[in-house]
């Protein structure tokens, strides 16, 4: 098993995760995080630690298709291990449908 971070992360970008993961596995996007799945211990520590509820065990129905995307972007995207803040507009997408096409981003993030 490990843990994949999925779409309510784009345009919110809560770091609350990232300090509490003990093995430095999220990746920095400009507008989410991504979990390298390959790198997850499988603690679940991070999992609670998301505002949004975008951190998610691969276990849960259709979650493979967020295994690779998290992979492809782990691979390209900074890590990240320090808490920043949020994205001015997280509170209002928080919990919106349809992100990933909406507001998703490919470029990185400045990691750190």
């Amino acid at each position: 098993m490990t843990y994949v971070v999925t779409d309510n992360c784009i345009a919110c970008k809560y770091t609350d995760c990232v300090e509490v993961c003990p093995v430095d596995c999220f990746y920095e996007g400009e507008n989410m995080l991504v979990i390298h799945p390959d790198e997850c211990i499988d603690c679940g520590v991070c999992e609670p630690e998301c505002p949004a509820d975008a951190i998610r065990p691969d276990t849960e129905p259709d979650m493979d298709a967020w295994v690779e995307f998290n992979r492809q972007y782990a691979l390209v995207w900074p890590v990240i291990i320090t808490r920043k803040d949020p994205l001015p507009e997280a509170t209002e997408r928080d919990g919106e449908t349809g992100k990933r096409e909406k507001y998703f981003s490919e470029a990185p993030g400045q990691g750190g």
